[in-house]
């Protein structure tokens, strides 16, 4: 067992396979380590358990890394786990022959607690979830650069995580943007000028289905973005593409990536709620309704909340969808359950007096991959529906 590092000791016994260990349960160090440090983990017993990062500022004491005594957590260790989880995308998911935009770490999913690495062509994007991934972010550097020699790099935390894990980050200087190709469908990927990561690739196999159901169909892309489903959309046979959102930056973005394609798309900056009632008013009905909207909270005292939220606008929705026509709706809310989702499509198809007929339900690609012990890691929810009246 490895000396040279510090050791934490549990206060409970501990036999959970998830990797997450709160501030509760661990006995504060007489030295207490950095925020972020390598740390030995044993049970209240003085049993190893393993190694992990340690943050005695954070509610997440410690997020465990490795089980193996004879396994140090070091430069080789991150150089390790990164290949392993890029193989995962180019090995066997075999990604490089559909995009060269995919999630090269998906954090406890690969198994590196609190880091987050997307790879829009040759421009790799970090994001920090954790004091430990920060701290050791020339490793991690130095492994992507191994895997993807001349990449470029920008990464971010948002402020919340910094407060949060105790770390601060002003974040990389911009970079210019990269152009990528999803499915023969082309995108700039601009993480400086964007919500989150600058693209979300998690949608990737979402479009895609959906695309083969629009052609020569009338479609509305709510919640818009960047314009991924409506540009896909237009790309694949739709006579008439609108979408709309409250962002005016990312509706900029969206018009460039409509050009890019050379697709017909009509933008709208509105609040979707009196864009809906209006739309319901003037007795506007759509053959494809594309409900996508961004986060609805972190807390998990506004989940209900977030649900009636949710109800609200999937009811006004629905309203606009002409009978037999398809209705694709997203959830991207990490804390609502896709039961809660389904349940909350329930009422709303009640509340709206349609008859919904689910086809398919959905999450994030395979380049986002959650363990079983770690439902966390599972956030999209995808529904694809028919609306039979």
């Amino acid at each position: 067992m490895t000396t040279e590092i510090p050791t934490v000791r549990l206060k409970n016994a501990w036999k959970s396979t998830h990797p997450w260990i709160f501030q509760r349960l661990v006995d504060k160090p007489a030295q207490r380590p950095k925020p972020g440090a390598i740390v030995n983990v044993v049970g209240v017993d003085g049993l190893w358990i393993g190694r992990g990062f340690y943050n005695g500022h954070s509610r997440i004491a410690l997020r465990m890394l490795e089980n193996d005594p004879d396994v140090e957590v070091d430069a080789d260790w991150f150089a390790r786990k990164i290949a392993a989880a890029v193989s995962l995308r180019r090995d066997v998911l075999r990604l490089d022959e559909v995009s060269d935009a995919w999630r090269v770490v998906h954090s406890e999913g690969d198994g590196i607690s609190g880091l987050v690495v997307d790879r829009y062509g040759d421009l790799l994007v970090v994001e920090y979830f954790s004091a430990g991934a920060f701290r050791h972010r020339e490793w991690i550097y130095d492994a992507l650069r191994a895997q993807f020699p001349g990449c470029r790099f920008y990464a971010f935390a948002d402020e919340h995580v910094q407060k949060q894990e105790s770390f601060d980050f002003r974040g990389t200087e911009p970079v210019p943007p990269s152009t990528i190709t999803e499915y023969g469908v082309k995108f700039r990927a601009d993480p400086a000028g964007a919500h989150k990561t600058g693209f979300f690739a998690d949608q990737r196999e979402n479009r895609e289905w959906l695309s083969q159901q629009v052609a020569g169909k009338r479609v509305l892309d709510l919640c818009c973005n960047t314009g991924g489903f409506g540009v896909y959309a237009k790309v694949r046979g739709a006579e008439e593409v609108i979408g709309v959102d409250i962002d005016a930056d990312v509706l900029n973005i969206a018009k460039g990536n409509a050009k890019l394609n050379g697709a017909n798309v009509k933008f709208v900056q509105a609040d979707i709620f009196p864009y809906l009632r209006d739309m319901g008013n003037a007795g506007e009905q759509f053959d494809v309704v594309i409900l996508d909207p961004a986060k609805m909270t972190r807390d998990r005292e506004q989940v209900i909340a977030a649900l009636k939220k949710y109800l609200d606008m999937n009811k006004l929705a629905l309203s606009v969808v002409k009978p037999g026509g398809l209705f694709a709706t997203f959830s991207c809310t990490g804390l609502v359950s896709e039961d809660q989702f389904l349940d909350m499509l329930r009422r709303a198809a009640f509340y709206a007096g349609r008859t919904v007929q689910v086809l398919k339900v959905s999450g994030a690609g395979a380049d986002h991959p959650w363990l079983a012990q770690v439902p966390e890691s599972r956030y999209l929810k995808a529904v694809f529906c028919r609306v039979l009246d």
